[in-house]
């Protein structure tokens, strides 16, 4: 028992010394090709246990011939463990060089292409992530570029909108100083209208400018939509008279929902109008609101003959307009972009699809906690 002790106390102290030098040796080459640390493992495994043999003959516990036998052993051990070694090494090197030169791919705004090859477990869930990377990489590219298209779109359409009634005020405003305005009240009466479509744009781009930037703080407070409702179409009224249309708003159930009243009105406000400068006279817009599987459904449904399919998921972009003209009474086309942003804001979501003869809007709202 005791010599059992004291060779395996001579063999550990052999193969610990091994062991710190290679430990020293990977700590050396952790910069290195992965094929040198693998070899420098399966060296120091190898040399671990010849430094232990070594030591146990060096205490007289092996006859010169025994030490022979174990010592050949163990170089060709250590010849099979190398040059196994070498063989992952360069495997598993290859197949990094693989992933990485696919990795470039998406890199360089293309689409990653995973490795055809058998890979390491480790390899092959790395070839999963940056695929998942790449997929979400392009989805990113994709808001982008349109997000750029919206933007550029938007400074064109506002600046031609711009322009007309600016160039509309400057003239009447020439008249008005030369005394030459056949009707000075009419003129002013004119201004004054184009004047306060200019500072509905402005407000309006103020208003989406907050809500791109997340600074637009919301006032919660709980209350009905059948009042929400009511009061929306009671402001839309003497325009839907205008314009020869007919507003309803049944099946309005009196949900209670946790809402900022205010930004939720010009929800509904953007919506009713948008609804009925699109309806033909004689036609109907028609206000709902429910309580639906995901949460408080209000929708606004008009009779404006429909919208492209192609068009449906531009609907809410900033400065979408569709195929109208770029003029009054199209707006700037930041109207729908504003709902989307402030119902979103309460965690909500919009949608918009086809019915027969129109389209109709929805507002889905969280129910209160």
């Amino acid at each position: 028992m005791r010599d059992t002790l004291l060779i395996a106390l001579c063999a550990f102290a052999g193969a610990a010394a091994t062991g710190l030098a290679g430990a020293g040796v990977l700590r050396l080459i952790r910069r290195r090709s992965l094929t040198a640390s693998l070899a420098v493992v399966a060296a120091v495994g190898v040399l671990a246990m010849l430094a232990g043999t070594l030591a146990v003959a060096w205490a007289m516990f092996l006859s010169p011939h025994d030490l022979t036998v174990v010592t050949t052993v163990v170089a060709m051990a250590a010849v099979v463990s190398l040059a196994t070694a070498l063989l992952l090494g360069r495997w598993v090197v290859a197949r990094s060089h693989e992933l990485a030169a696919a990795a470039r791919s998406f890199g360089d705004a293309g689409a990653f292409r995973a490795p055809t090859g058998p890979a390491t477990a480790e390899l092959d869930a790395l070839s999963r992530e940056l695929a998942a990377t790449s997929a979400r990489l392009a989805e990113s590219r994709q808001r982008e570029r349109a997000s750029e298209t919206s933007r550029r779109e938007l400074v064109a359409w506002i600046s031609h909108d711009l322009r007309t009634p600016l160039a509309g005020l400057r003239a009447m405003a020439e008249a008005l100083e030369d005394g030459v305005a056949a009707d000075p009240g009419r003129y002013l009466k004119q201004i004054r209208t184009e004047v306060e479509r200019l500072d509905a744009m402005v407000g309006d781009l103020f208003e989406l400018s907050r809500i791109h930037a997340g600074t637009l703080s919301l006032s919660l407070s709980r209350m009905s939509l059948y009042d929400l409702v009511g009061d929306a179409l009671a402001g839309a009224d003497p325009l839907a008279r205008e314009h020869g249309v007919r507003l309803v708003g049944a099946h309005v159930e009196p949900v209670p929902v946790e809402i900022d009243g205010r930004e939720m009105s010009r929800v509904l406000g953007n919506l009713l109008v948008n609804a009925i400068r699109r309806t033909p006279a004689d036609g109907t817009v028609a206000v709902a609101a429910e309580r639906g599987p995901d949460g408080v459904v209000v929708s606004v449904s008009d009779g404006c003959g429909g919208i492209p399919e192609e068009d449906l998921p531009r609907v809410f972009d900033t400065g979408w307009r569709g195929t109208d003209a770029r003029t009054p009474p199209a707006g700037a086309g930041l109207g729908l972009a504003i709902v989307r942003g402030i119902v979103e804001a309460h965690r909500g979501r919009t949608a918009v699809r086809n019915i027969p003869g129109g389209c109709r809007f929805e507002v889905t709202l969280p129910l209160p906690s």
